[in-house]
């Protein structure tokens, strides 16, 4: 599977312009055909990946698709089978974890139930490096940091859940690790605490400048806080490339599919150059235009690209719909619709759908923009 580099073409933010152009050359953290096995089972296979200094990376993918296993690997809890890690060009593929150089936080916080908070941060402060005083002044530094200054003697089971992780990640982040490892950090908080929390996580990677790496399967939680997005599926990456990349030019079939909504058909390479029939419908795909006829390909459309109209005011080329469900999800409203034997998803505005008056039963007039339809080969 080709592995896709953050510079393909794409419609990218330009906050993600910035954060590109200004990575160095040298990578902080290098991946190099890691593989790792279990018994007969391959969790991960030829995995290359570079991370810049600074640089806050999302390991993305449904269950089982290695991520988790490639960063227990960089983290030194599952070393790879095959392949080497290098951290600042430091081969760590072999080191036990306590010779490493990062703080993890894990998905079930992981904190000492006996300890107070101030001895939780404190916990890995010790030698000679570590003062008392020094100690008490940086875990005094980091409970502020993290918006905790006045629960230093309180006990885990006296915070909420949202509290807790803000403690596991000062405490992660304590011995100023150069590299910061998140382990699903944010799936056991409940939706309002878990987007709040993120975008404090995401302010304070970036004031501090901490290179941070992280696992989750919440594709929103991946695409808001993340400079570049690594999405992965069944020990492979599919993908590499900025929150804008991997959605509006997703690389293989199953970025397409997996990342956001999507509506997919089966079709077929016709001609003139860039006509395709899907369903016995012939609808124009920009995408196409270099393929030979007949060819057959799967095609993906986004439903805010899919345009809806009225059924008397439907401009050429128009597939005639009806609608069979309504999602009302606040600021936008998800339309399914049946276009002869095609099923789509629209996304529309509430006054938008006021406006076409639709309902389920309600014929429309769908149009699905040439340049917007993506088109992968079968063969490929």
């Amino acid at each position: 599977m080709p592995i896709v580099s953050a510079s393909q073409p794409g419609i990218a933010t330009d906050y993600a312009s910035a954060a590109a152009s200004s990575r160095p050359a040298e990578a902080y953290l290098r991946v190099e055909e890691v593989g790792k096995q279990f018994g007969t089972f391959v969790a991960l296979r030829r995995v290359n990946l570079e991370v810049a200094t600074g640089e806050f990376v999302t390991f993305l993918g449904p269950s089982g698709c290695g991520k988790t296993t490639l960063l227990r690997g960089i983290a030194g809890l599952d070393p790879p089978t095959t392949g080497r890690i290098l951290q600042e060009g430091r081969d760590i593929t072999h080191l036990p974890p306590a010779e490493r150089d990062f703080g993890i936080v894990f998905q079930s916080y992981a904190l000492f139930p006996n300890l107070t908070v101030n001895a939780n941060v404190a916990y890995g402060l010790r030698g000679t490096a570590w003062p008392r005083a020094r100690v008490r002044e940086r875990v005094v530094e980091l409970l502020g940091i993290v918006g905790l200054g006045d629960q230093g003697a309180k006990y885990p089971a006296q915070l909420s859940g949202g509290q807790q992780q803000r403690v596991a990640l000062a405490r992660a982040l304590a011995n100023e690790p150069g590299l910061l490892l998140l382990d699903e950090p944010l799936s056991a908080l409940d939706a309002i605490v878990r987007q709040h929390l993120r975008q404090e996580i995401r302010s304070l990677q970036q004031r501090l400048g901490v290179t941070t790496v992280m696992v989750t399967h919440d594709q929103e939680e991946a695409m808001g806080v993340s400079d570049r997005i690594v999405v992965m599926s069944n020990g492979r990456i599919e993908q590499i490339g900025t929150p804008a990349q991997v959605y509006d030019t997703p690389a293989t079939r199953f970025v397409a599919g997996f990342i956001g909504h999507s509506s997919r058909f089966e079709a077929v390479v016709d001609s003139p150059s860039g006509m395709v029939v899907a369903a016995g419908q012939r609808l124009h795909a920009a995408a196409a235009q270099s393929l030979l006829y007949g060819a057959r390909i799967t095609c993906y459309i986004r439903p805010e690209h899919v345009r809806l109209d009225r059924r008397e005011a439907a401009p050429p080329g128009a597939l005639p719909a009806v609608v069979t469900g309504l999602e009302f999800l606040g600021s936008v409203c998800r339309i399914s619709l049946e276009a002869g034997p095609l099923r789509l998803l629209a996304a529309v505005a509430p006054a938008e759908l006021a406006a076409l008056e639709a309902a389920p039963g309600i014929a429309l007039a769908a149009t699905l923009p040439p340049e917007r339809v993506m088109v992968f080969p079968d063969d490929v």
